[in-house]
Formats: structure tokens, C-alpha cells, sequence
């Protein structure tokens, strides 16, 4: 994963991490030597987002098939999950 400092962010601007994602799809931005964020375009996000939804889906539909849920009206529901 390539990393660039927030100093060379500063100076260089959008253009820096244009270049650096070019090759790869995450850059991390270091502030003070320590990784503080990291930057990706919306294609590889959306990818990522989907990503965790499938992720959601298959561990519900397990909870599902082993019986791990509940059947209730919407009060006890609600009540249930606002203790």
C-alpha cells in the first residue's frame, strides 16, 4: 500500500493521490509518521461496501438457518431493543 505524508499532500494536492492510486487501489496518508487515514477511489469503496453487505447477508441467513431470531410483534419488539 503506498503512503504519502500530509506535508507532501499539502504541496502536491489532488494530483499526488490521482498518481498514487493509479497502481493501487489504497493510499494511506501519514500525519506526524503515524498512518492516519486512508484514501480510495468511489469504484474500489462501493466495491468494499458491497462487500460488507454480502458479508451481512450470509451471517444473517446463518442465524436464520440455526434459529437465532425472534418472533414478536412491533411493541415488544421496539421495547426489547430500547432497553
Amino acid at each position: 500500500m503506498n503512503t504519502i505524508t500530509a506535508n507532501q499532500l499539502k504541496i502536491k494536492g489532488i494530483s499526488l493521490i490521482e498518481n498514487n492510486l493509479h497502481d493501487e487501489h489504497e493510499l494511506v496518508i501519514t500525519v506526524r509518521g503515524k498512518e492516519k487515514f486512508v484514501v480510495m477511489d468511489m469504484q474500489h469503496y462501493n466495491y468494499l461496501r458491497e462487500c460488507e453487505l454480502d458479508a451481512a447477508l450470509h451471517e444473517t441467513e446463518a442465524d436464520y438457518q440455526a434459529g437465532k431470531f425472534v418472533t414478536e410483534s412491533v411493541e415488544k419488539h421496539v421495547k426489547r431493543v430500547t432497553k
